[in-house]
């Protein structure tokens, strides 16, 4: 799935809401942002990853690839939810076809539908010679989800060129551009519409990720009922553009009412995480995606959970002139870029 050398990379990030798209330059120094686009999607056109409105999805991809760059042809997209598995291991310590035959017998025994169904990928992330093992990390996505999904991006006019996990995208977009603590352990939380991915690092790196069946779509549809709102002025309201006609201590009550589920559900996966890496404690959180965005969440997270939050800014170490995109004010939407930023900064060969 890999084509040729670019200096260049497309990020096309298709959520259950909008799509981002953000394009880096790869340079010397870093990365630089060359294109940057945000277009929102219909109510109900992806729900929890299902597709309902193809036509509708295919009609605001092209829209945004036309805003931004029509010359775009070559993206990095990434899959997740119920169709993937991420998952990691330890094996004796193989080499080439034995640790593939290793490495697909712990898969059989770890997925949750016929390997043979299977698209799956693997890296080994350390080997202990002390000990003659290895650490294994593995991702499955079953193959009719994957094929689905590559073709509504073909049939959008584009080209896949890389396929990435939306947890590995969160990942690199933090190790580029944070100093990463490897004495703490540290959640990176990403809210999305229908989804809440955790992905956990520990000793300086990748532990773990898993999924939250819970994220900003109850609400929306809260704040849509309790005040009356269509869709459009529900998000005007979120975003702080209806503060005369909306009672903020309302709205406040509304979305902490809305948000038990996903607390509850960010509670017990840490509860899981910390039981099955044998941690004590989690010491810190970084949240990106749309719920980084919502007045009174990030707050009301961090005060249940009780431990400190710091919001992701995937651009800090990146290079960006402010007037190229002043109608988006990067600084200001940087968390939901932060799946987008990590698609970016792969780069194809």
């Amino acid at each position: 799935m890999f084509s040729r050398r670019s200096k260049s990379t497309v990020g096309l990030d298709l959520g259950s809401s909008s799509v981002k798209l953000v394009q880096l330059d790869h340079t010397k120094n870093g990365y630089a942002v060359s294109a940057i686009g945000i277009r929102e999607l219909p109510p109900e056109a992806i729900v929890a990853d299902e597709i309902r409105d193809r036509e509708a999805v295919i009609f605001n991809v092209q829209s945004l690839i036309d805003q931004t760059d029509p010359k775009i042809r070559d993206v990095v997209v990434s899959v997740s939810g119920h169709g993937v598995i991420t998952d990691k291991f330890t094996i004796d310590k193989k080499t080439g076809p034995e640790a593939e035959q290793a490495i697909l017998f712990e898969t059989e025994q770890r997925a949750p539908f016929d390997v043979d169904d299977v698209t799956l990928d693997y890296h080994i992330i350390r080997t202990d010679e002390e000990i003659n093992k290895m650490d294994v990390l593995l991702v499955a996505a079953r193959k009719e989800y994957l094929q689905t999904y590559l073709d509504l991006i073909e049939d959008c006019g584009l080209r896949p060129i890389v396929v990435d996990d939306d947890a590995f995208a969160i990942y690199n977009a933090y190790e580029s551009n944070y100093e990463v603590d490897a004495s703490k352990v540290t959640a990176l939380v990403n809210i999305g519409y229908d989804v809440t991915n955790v992905t956990y690092m520990t000793e300086g790196g990748f532990n773990a990720t898993r999924d939250v069946s819970a994220g900003t779509r109850d609400i929306y549809n809260a704040i849509q009922r309790e005040f009356r709102l269509n869709p459009e002025l529900t998000s005007k309201a979120i975003k702080g553009e209806m503060n005369d006609s909306v009672d903020q201590d309302m709205l406040k009550a509304t979305i902490i009412s809305a948000t038990e589920e996903l607390v509850s559900g960010v509670e017990l996966a840490f509860a899981y995480f910390k039981s099955q890496a044998k941690v004590e404690a989690i010491d810190w959180i970084v949240l990106s995606g749309g719920g980084a965005l919502l007045p009174y969440l990030p707050e009301y997270l961090q005060s249940k959970l009780n431990i400190p939050l710091e919001i992701a800014n995937p651009l800090r170490n990146i290079d960006y002139d402010p007037e190229l995109f002043q109608y988006l004010q990067p600084e200001k939407i940087a968390p939901l870029l932060t799946v987008a930023v990590g698609l970016a900064m792969r780069k194809s060969r």
